[in-house]
């Protein structure tokens, strides 16, 4: 008669490459969804400049306005009471506030000198002009 005094050891070890396919798949959708979902739903139609710069990243706002006359303040609807008001306060906060306005190349000359007046009377000389690049 044999006896077998070997014992059998089970081997408890998980598997991860499994899961790393699964995070770094994740990881590439992040990536690529992300600057889509920071992108605004309001459509604008830049009007297009031969000397554009890329916008840096600072202590910015961005002023929109469409087609329609309406405004938009960082993506929110806002009036131009409002809007002055809520620049204001931001300004107050941060003196180098810097501000591009977005606009429609369609709006009236006659809307932006207004917006352009509010924001000088409120003091910003940090101010930007979106256009798309030919």
């Amino acid at each position: 008669m044999i006896t077998f005094n070997r014992r059998q050891r089970l081997i408890a070890e998980i598997n991860i490459t499994p899961f790393t396919d699964v995070i770094l798949v994740l990881l590439i959708i992040f990536m690529v969804t992300t600057p889509l979902i920071l992108q605004s739903n309001i459509r604008v139609s830049l009007p297009s400049s031969t000397t554009g710069k890329p916008m840096e990243e600072a202590k910015q706002i961005g002023i929109m306005v469409t087609n329609e006359g309406l405004i938009y303040l960082d993506n929110k609807l806002i009036s131009r009471k409002l809007l002055k008001s809520e620049v204001s306060k931001i300004h107050q906060v941060n003196p180098g506030l810097e501000v591009i306005l977005f606009s429609d190349k369609m709006v009236r000359f006659k809307d932006i000198v207004g917006l352009l007046d509010i924001l000088n009377e409120l003091g910003i000389r940090n101010l930007n002009i979106a256009t798309k690049t030919e």
